[in-house]
């Protein structure tokens, strides 16, 4: 496989899909956000001190950027976040969200804890960072496919063990709402956890990985068939006079799904 040309939004009443950023079907640097891991062990509840999804066990940081940390507790709480000698706070607004940033920090293949805290006995400890090159892997089939897929994806896998290397999925989850959380979980690289890993993605950050000699975080965010159109933002469209006939087409095709033909056909 390799990698597509970048596509040309349209509009498109499919699911979008389960995605924070509108992105590209070759591996895309994201340097001023901090792209990590996922599955946070704390509670989902609104009031609970708790970390963005991209945060937790076995991440790599951006280095030699900002790095965003972000996520919720209470209103008007306190948050501080302590990481490689750095502690910042933030206050939590009306609706408990919170983001600040990290100054740039130096690659670094130490294994460090980034500690996050509340009010009273909150607290929050995400284990086995790194800081080096982070990269997005999105797009369609030539993006998604897997190593295990690869003609001598069977020999690449034996030879990818990789402590260093970082890698994680996103769910291929369709909803036609912006989404702020997923489920997933940060691996090292390895024979066995690299075979479903996109083979592009992944051959492409082992390079990097090899070359520069720093921790490499891959992220894979690519699906098979999906829409352009379904990774733009729909207000994006709706507003470009060039997508008003496609718009119409989308709307007409939304409203037929929603017709009670089409639900009696499906019940």
């Amino acid at each position: 496989p390799s990698p597509g040309p970048s596509p040309v939004p349209s509009p498109s009443p499919s699911p979008t899909p389960y995605s924070l950023l509108p992105l590209l079907s070759f591996p895309m640097h994201l340097p001023t956000l901090l792209l990590a891991g996922l599955a946070l062990g704390s509670s989902l509840l609104a009031a609970d001190l708790r970390l963005a999804s991209p945060l937790s066990d076995h991440m790599v940081l951006q280095r030699e950027k900002p790095v965003a940390v972000w996520g919720w507790a209470d209103a008007g709480e306190a948050v501080t976040v302590a990481f490689a000698g750095q502690s910042k706070t933030v206050t939590a607004d009306a609706e408990g969200k919170w983001l600040l940033r990290l100054d740039a920090l130096p690659a670094s293949a130490e294994p460090r804890s980034l500690v996050v805290t509340g009010k009273a006995d909150r607290r929050l400890e995400v284990k086995d960072v790194l800081v080096g090159e982070v990269w997005m892997c999105s797009g369609q089939s030539n993006m998604q496919w897997s190593l295990s897929q690869a003609y001598t994806g069977d020999i690449e896998a034996l030879a990818s063990a990789f402590p260093n290397l970082r890698i994680i999925s996103v769910p291929q989850v369709g909803t036609q709402e912006p989404q702020k959380d997923f489920k997933g979980q940060w691996e090292a690289a390895t024979p066995d956890t690299v075979k479903s890993f996109s083979a592009v993605g992944f051959l492409y950050g082992r390079y990097l990985h090899e070359i520069l000699k720093v921790p490499v975080g891959l992220i894979d965010n690519a699906w098979g068939g999906s829409a352009a159109e379904a990774w733009v933002r729909r207000e994006t469209i709706e507003n470009d006079p060039r997508f008003s006939l496609l718009m119409a087409g989308a709307k007409q095709r939304e409203a037929d799904a929603a017709s009670a033909k089409t639900k009696a056909d499906f019940d």
